[in-house]
């Protein structure tokens, strides 16, 4: 079982990165992709998921309304579009599976966002 994310990266404030998470090693149509990012002192804040039917939630009104989680099942991907990104939004962003039936939940290794001048 794996979830590689990619697409982290520096970027000034106002800028955007599309994060994308690539799974493999199980249904991946059967669990809930979340995305769970962790700032330096902070605990893990789940910031967006998306149910194995296409519903999307996000957790926050910080990030509601600049951040859009989307799937594509035939490549087995979830990506996490976040746009006028804030020093706020600084985090590792961690790929989050959850197949609830099972009781499985898988994590991938993060991807280091970073929004500064």
């Amino acid at each position: 079982v794996q979830l590689v994310e990619s697409g982290g990266g520096v970027v000034r404030p106002g800028g955007s990165l599309r994060l994308s998470c690539v799974a493999s090693g199980f249904d991946f149509k059967s669990a809930t992709i979340s995305w769970v990012r962790r700032a330096p002192g902070k605990g893990p804040e789940r910031v967006s998921r998306l149910s194995p039917s296409g519903g999307a939630t996000y957790s926050t009104n910080f990030v509601r309304g600049r951040f859009t989680i989307s799937g594509e099942t035939a490549k087995n991907t979830v990506s996490l579009l976040m746009n006028n990104l804030k020093p706020e939004d600084t985090a590792v962003y961690y790929c989050y599976a959850e197949r609830i039936i099972v009781r499985q939940t898988y994590w991938g290794q993060g991807t280091q966002v970073t929004v500064s001048t």
